[in-house]
């Protein structure tokens, strides 16, 4: 039987590269990167894809996927342009397409954490991006996309570790927001909850954090505790008076209770091992 044939956009990336690494011992899997760096360019399953440069029916009709995830960064009017060519393509051959999206869609409800099927609705220009490539795929059949909302993401290598990690050693303010009410997740478990999606043809709006919520200064400190004994600075800020939630909660679209997960193990598993 053949594999299935797997595309990442954006693989160079921090979730990307995580996804391509869960993925590729399971999948014909293929992933593009936009900067040169030799690992990637002498990696066979690699293709080099600039969004503001390359078009993207190009790549798809040479792979001929049967699964796309996007995990592309970059220009935002090039990415809807390229989600416009991606969607076509789904419409039109045996593909579905998986979307990362951010809790960001809901920036501008403030008072609850949302569920999969609540309006979005966001304050943030990076908010009203991806409402406007989810509402490009929300117009295809529910078997041909998957949109895939996550939280804050961590993880050893994450891009927020690191910064937290030069921060600390620079001796420089983290700066944490009290009011803040979140959910997170971590590069291990989204790769493996996106991997059951894929093996099980899976499509629809899927809330891919932990199951429980936590004030954003609380889990920052706790982190930094894990990463060694330091005596860090903190910049609390208050961007509002109130508590503020940032949080996508699963509730119509739950997991297998192995692929769920708290941000206490987040913090006790995955974080820095």
């Amino acid at each position: 039987m053949e594999k299935k044939r797997i595309l990442i956009l954006g693989a160079s990336g921090f979730i990307g590269n995580a996804l391509y690494k869960e993925l590729c011992p399971y999948f014909d899997t293929y992933g593009t990167y936009c900067n040169a760096r030799r690992s990637f360019e002498d990696n066979k399953q690699f293709f080099r894809y600039d969004l503001d440069e390359d078009d993207v029916v190009q790549l798809l009709q040479k792979l001929r996927p049967h699964v796309i995830i996007s995990a592309l960064r970059g220009n935002f009017p090039a990415q809807v342009l390229a989600h416009q060519h991606m969607v076509e393509y789904v419409s039109e051959n045996d593909c579905r397409l998986y979307f990362i999206s951010s809790a960001n869609v809901f920036d501008a409800y403030r008072k609850f954490p949302s569920y999969e099927y609540d309006k979005t609705f966001s304050d943030s220009i990076y908010g009203r991006f991806k409402i406007k490539i989810e509402n490009m795929l929300m117009r295809l059949p529910v078997s041909k996309y998957g949109i895939l909302r996550v939280p804050m993401v961590f993880g050893n290598t994450s891009p927020r570790v690191k910064e937290m990690k030069s921060f600390i050693w620079g001796n420089e303010p983290i700066e944490v927001f009290p009011n803040l009410v979140i959910n997170v997740t971590n590069d291990d478990r989204l790769t493996q909850q996106v991997h059951y999606l894929i093996n099980q043809d899976l499509g629809g709006i899927y809330h891919l954090g932990s199951k429980d919520l936590v004030h954003h200064d609380d889990f920052i400190r706790e982190i930094v505790e894990r990463i060694g004994s330091f005596n860090p600075i903190y910049k609390r800020v208050y961007t509002s008076n109130e508590e503020r939630y940032l949080a996508v909660l699963p509730k119509d679209h739950l997991l297998p209770a192995n692929l769920q997960t708290s941000f206490q193990d987040i913090i006790d598993h995955h974080v820095l091992k």
